[in-house]
């Protein structure tokens, strides 16, 4: 399905910061309108109020780590990726105005797995080309496995991701990089993805220096809210994407439910988690709803609820914009994640996410509504 608005990408960290001329980004093709980079300033202010319409969509932990057991299924299924995730979700990607993605893995063929992590993940760069077959515009590095390879193999998923371009955020060559939002446009609004990371009980990924590379940390939030306030002033609409929680709980950490809120006292719009492989609930603070986690998408061979969370952003340009959450949901299991297909399996899946979130009703489209 091609996309329903133009998505016109204001990549001005990644071309003016990483130090090198990228191509404007491609879109998948038969998918994605074509996107063109241009300058900020050259936003025209309309003399008549606009009518704003924007659907942004957003999933949790992807992982196309080679040899790990969902990329031995992708390559079972003849490398085709619309047998591992349910062809609906795939549509439903690629409906979207613009589509974020968690990734939770470098891309390289180089380095040596992190001394001292479990977990290591590392997959062919070749393999980024199913970003574009699930209409992905954009990526979150701002999580605990983006350097399980050492610096050579975070380097490569940089250039990697800029050579198909997609835009990251979160992590860069150095600080300034990892701490400066992207701005896309859709809708004839700007809007400002913002990323940073709190994740790691044992903290091994290197936070990015003045000349070194690495991700943005938010365990001290100081640096991230200083990034959602900079996002407010040039943007019409700003998303925070913490990485956090524990992992296969549901249980909040305090940290978690402060600093969602902080995040939105300093001009989030909505904030969206990840990094717990599972659901967490949503609450809505001032009317602005966050997230807590997405959980998995495709990630490994547990049994998880998930969901694409799609916000819909509504209003006109110049004026407070108001946001709607709703949810497409699904299930991984099996090394495939399936959208919901029965009335009693989306029900299901409603009710379950209501028990764990604080004040807020599903209706039977998916859409989130609190109380």
């Amino acid at each position: 399905m091609n996309k329903r608005k133009s998505l016109i990408i204001f990549a001005i960290a990644l071309l003016i910061l990483s130090g090198c001329s990228s191509s404007s980004p491609k879109k998948a093709a038969s998918t994605k309108a074509a996107a063109t980079t241009i300058p900020s300033s050259s936003t025209q202010a309309s003399s008549q109020p606009e009518k704003v319409s924007v659907t942004l969509g957003f999933a949790g932990d992807i992982c196309f780590a080679d040899p790990e057991q969902v990329m031995v299924r992708y390559r079972e299924k003849g490398n085709d990726i619309s047998k591992c995730i349910d062809p609906e979700y795939i549509k439903i990607m690629n409906s979207m105005d613009i589509m974020w993605i968690n990734n939770e893995f470098c891309y390289s063929d180089r380095g040596t797995p992190m001394p001292g992590k479990a977990w290591t993940f590392r997959s062919d760069p070749k393999n980024v080309s199913i970003l574009k077959v699930l209409g992905v515009d954009i990526v979150g590095l701002a999580n605990n496995h983006c350097f399980d390879y050492g610096e050579d193999a975070f380097f490569d998923t940089l250039t990697t991701l800029k050579n198909a371009g997609i835009p990251y955020i979160g992590a860069g060559k150095n600080i300034k990089e990892a701490s400066s939002p992207v701005y896309l446009e859709a809708g004839g609004i700007k809007i400002a993805y913002v990323a940073a990371t709190r994740a790691e009980k044992y903290i091994l990924t290197p936070e990015a220096g003045e000349n070194s590379p690495g991700v943005l940390r938010c365990y001290d939030t100081k640096r991230f809210v200083e990034e959602i306030k900079e996002a407010r002033a040039n943007a019409d609409y700003v998303i925070a994407l913490p990485h956090w929680g524990t992992e296969r709980s549901t249980v909040l950490e305090k940290a978690q439910t402060s600093s969602g809120r902080e995040y939105i006292d300093a001009g989030a719009d909505v904030v969206i988690g990840a990094h717990s492989h599972c659901l967490q609930g949503v609450e809505f603070y001032k009317g602005k709803p966050i997230a807590y986690s997405l959980g998995n998408f495709w990630f490994d061979d547990s049994t998880e609820d998930t969901m694409v969370l799609e916000v819909d952003i509504s209003g006109e340009k110049g004026s407070p914009l108001n946001t709607t959450l709703t949810i497409h949901p699904g299930t991984q299991k099996d090394l495939t994640t399936t959208m919901a297909g029965s009335d009693k399996e989306r029900n299901r899946i409603f009710s379950y996410m209501e028990s764990i979130s604080n004040n807020i009703k599903i209706d039977s489209s998916g859409r989130v509504s609190s109380f």
